[in-house]
């Protein structure tokens, strides 16, 4: 099973790149680049103007070339310019107290490619209120990237969609495959409950939420939940809460046969990641890092490293998130500002032969615990199950991008209309006059409509048109 996994994510396509970084101090501030294309990763210094702070979204193609990647606050392109339509996300305390920074929270974005689409992608994200003097997640958002748009760079096509109203643990958003292969179970956890919300994505839409009430409760203590890799385990570590392990049914999306193990410890923070074949998991616990045989998570519990007091520009180089990389190998972040990164080199190893390697490996610039929110994107079907097959039914609940949505809005220069397969005749653009202008008005496909509002002067504009419901307006600022 290490073999086939290792072979896979060796391509590292949709996960090829980890970007790291944030403008933080002379002379240690700046953008990273980690690329998976190879063996080892090439970790290279840019100049970026997104600050990363904790939350961190990002996707390539099928063929390793970046996409977009998102800090919580916007979402940018390739080119490391906002992507169009892409300003505003979140909108709330955080986001505005935070806007230079970018989002601090564990797990807070999450890409996921539209099943049988591969221009389009979700971004499913969350922002944080304070009130009490606490940190609450109220809603969990979701925006569509069409990468077909504005010459291939991509655009933002519709935005802040609440998939969720509820009180909501801050982040720890996660995925896995369906058993079909092709679709997607996202996971979301009630705050101060032990519900987990669970979604469905199918190329027809969201389905869910569907709810399941055995967890243990959990609050806003700073940790991850995840899959193994093969998508049949589920961890979720805090200090708080300690530890829990499931079994995952990727057909029924159930989980089952809870183990809970209780972790002694101090510490404020930390993470968790399964080694390649699934076999062990590893716990950081900002001290400590545990390792677990996940075959007998009761039993096995042994402690691979213990903090050694290093410092990295001056904080402790303690051990934060973990995540499993394409080359096989975990690496471990600390709680604090940081250019140095903890390695597990051989993390199918039981023991001390899993070659834990402290601070070992020093990047170019600071990293401000973050690292790339991935899901296991090469997850294929579950042989044997009564979901291995794409016959399954599945019944379409919403329709993945809302037709008729007018974006961005405000406009500068150019907007569209999303169709969304519809078919619409006899469209008219006027002012708030009711007086019609005579605007460049083109076919882009069959998803949508483009307006070119060069020569409009600003002000409140309605783009009036037929359709199959009757006739439909929308209303747009130019500016």
């Amino acid at each position: 099973m290490l073999m086939l996994f290792s072979s896979t994510t060796s391509q590292a396509q949709y996960d090829r790149y980890w970007l790291m970084g944030y403008d933080c101090c002379t002379p240690n501030s700046g953008g990273m680049n980690w690329d998976f294309a190879g063996v080892s990763p090439v970790i290279s210094y840019v100049q970026r103007y997104m600050n990363l702070n904790e939350t961190n979204g990002t996707i390539s193609d099928q063929n390793g070339n970046l996409l977009f990647y998102s800090n919580g606050i916007y979402v940018a392109n390739a080119l490391d310019d906002t992507m169009q339509n892409g300003s505003g996300l979140n909108p709330g305390y955080l986001t505005t107290s935070r806007y230079d920074n970018g989002l601090s929270i564990p797990q807070g974005n999450i890409v996921i490619p539209f099943p049988d689409d591969s221009t389009k992608y979700y971004l499913f994200h969350e922002t944080a209120e304070h009130p009490q003097s606490i940190y609450l997640t109220f809603q969990l958002l979701y925006s569509v990237i069409d990468m077909t748009l504005d010459g291939g760079k991509g655009g933002v096509v519709q935005k802040n969609t609440v998939l969720i109203d509820d009180t909501l643990i801050v982040g720890r958003l996660t995925a896995v495959k369906h058993a079909n292969g092709r679709d997607w179970w996202l996971m979301s956890h009630k705050w101060d409950s032990g519900k987990i919300y669970k979604f469905l994505i199918t190329p027809y839409g969201i389905q869910g939420p569907f709810i399941q009430n055995i967890f243990t409760i959990r609050l806003n203590y700073a940790g991850q939940m995840l899959f193994s890799p093969q998508g049949d385990k589920f961890a979720y570590y805090d200090p708080e809460g300690d530890l829990d392990v499931w079994d995952f049914d990727r057909c029924s999306g159930n989980f089952s046969n809870r183990r809970f193990v209780t972790i002694i410890d101090s510490a404020a923070g930390g993470g968790a990641a399964f080694s390649a074949s699934g076999r062990y998991l590893y716990v950081s616990s900002m001290s400590y890092v545990y390792q677990f045989d996940v075959n007998d998570i009761l039993n096995s519990q042994v402690t691979v490293a213990v903090y050694d007091g290093f410092l990295s520009l001056g904080l402790a180089c303690n051990f934060y998130l973990s995540a499993l990389a394409p080359d096989g190998k975990i690496y471990i972040i600390s709680g604090n500002g940081s250019n140095d990164i903890h390695v597990i080199n051989s993390p199918d190893s039981a023991g001390s032969a899993c070659d834990f390697c402290q601070h070992c490996l020093h990047l170019p610039a600071a990293n401000a615990f973050t690292m790339s929110n991935y899901p296991n994107y090469y997850l294929g079907p579950q042989s044997g199950t009564a979901c291995d097959s794409l016959s399954t039914a599945i019944f379409p609940v919403k329709v993945p991008v809302d037709a008729f949505n007018v974006f961005p809005n405000p406009a500068s220069e150019i907007f569209y209309l999303t169709l969304a397969g519809e078919k619409v005749s006899d469209v008219l653009v006027y002012n708030s006059m009711g007086q019609i202008q005579i605007i460049d008005i083109a076919v882009v496909n069959e998803n949508y409509l483009s307006f070119n509002t060069v020569f409009l002067v600003p002000g409140v504009y309605f783009v009036s048109f037929q359709s199959k419901q009757g006739r439909i307006v929308r209303r747009v600022v130019v500016k």
